[in-house]
């Protein structure tokens, strides 16, 4: 008898409807927490009160002296730049035209809008962000040209929102549970490395990088939000979990 009523069609859907709501309370208690640790570490910031935990990680990568050397070997210098114009506004750009391209040609017009809104906006915000806090660089001799403000640190904010947004809109569309992981880990990394990279390179503060990690994720997490719940209501097509496994 209990498994005829776990079976049921009214059983199936009231689970799915917690699952549902589950997830939804979870990702909004997340997207409050990163927001909340965005305004504490701005809070810090503005009081002057990271100052000592920013000089010493800094200075981790330079050379104590020289604190305008960055330590290691030329080719990791160049390496460093390269890993870190994954997080400019010309390459993540193109990814973001490229993968909305393909979406539109694939027929799912409401991913790509989903992910172009949250890197559009995401890309505003940290502007708006940018020019309100309007943080000096750090004063040190770095490994490239800098034109807007330090915190927080655009390049760590719009790689999350756009690297995070993109692993949780096309994971979905992963046959497998282990595909998802890894195209959303794959997206966790680049977002990692590239703020890591502006941290050796000088041109932020660590506090600055932690800032556009948390909002960047929050950002991203909910536009992923949207993106689950038009999945939910079948405007975007779920996986074939049974199929796959």
């Amino acid at each position: 008898m209990f498994d005829t009523l776990n079976r049921s069609p009214l059983v199936q859907k009231l689970r799915q409807f917690v699952t549902n709501e589950t997830r939804l309370l979870i990702s909004i208690g997340l997207v409050s927490g990163l927001v909340l640790t965005f305004l504490f570490i701005a809070d810090l910031m503005i009081e002057g009160e990271v100052e000592a935990f920013d000089r010493s990680i800094l200075m981790l990568f330079r050379d104590p002296a020289n604190p305008n050397q960055v330590i290691g070997p030329t080719w990791m210098h160049e390496m460093v730049r390269d890993i870190t114009s994954l997080g400019s506004f010309a390459l993540l750009g193109l990814i973001v035209i490229g993968v909305c391209s393909y979406l539109l040609l694939a027929h799912k017009r409401i991913e790509a809008a989903v992910v172009a809104v949250s890197v559009v906006t995401g890309t505003i915000l940290s502007t708006v962000l940018k020019m309100s806090y309007n943080r000096p660089r750090p004063e040190l001799e770095v490994m490239s040209h800098q034109f807007t403000s330090s915190f927080p640190s655009g390049h760590s904010l719009i790689s999350a929102v756009t690297y995070l947004t993109l692993g949780a809109v096309l994971s979905r569309f992963a046959p497998t549970r282990q595909q998802r992981i890894f195209i959303f880990s794959l997206a966790v990394f680049l977002t990692l490395i590239v703020g890591l990279s502006r941290l050796y390179m000088g041109v932020h503060f660590p506090s600055d990088i932690l800032a556009g990690w948390c909002l960047g994720a929050a950002w991203a997490l909910l536009w992923s939000m949207v993106a689950f719940q038009l999945q939910s209501r079948g405007a975007i097509e779920k996986p074939d979990e049974d199929k796959y496994g």
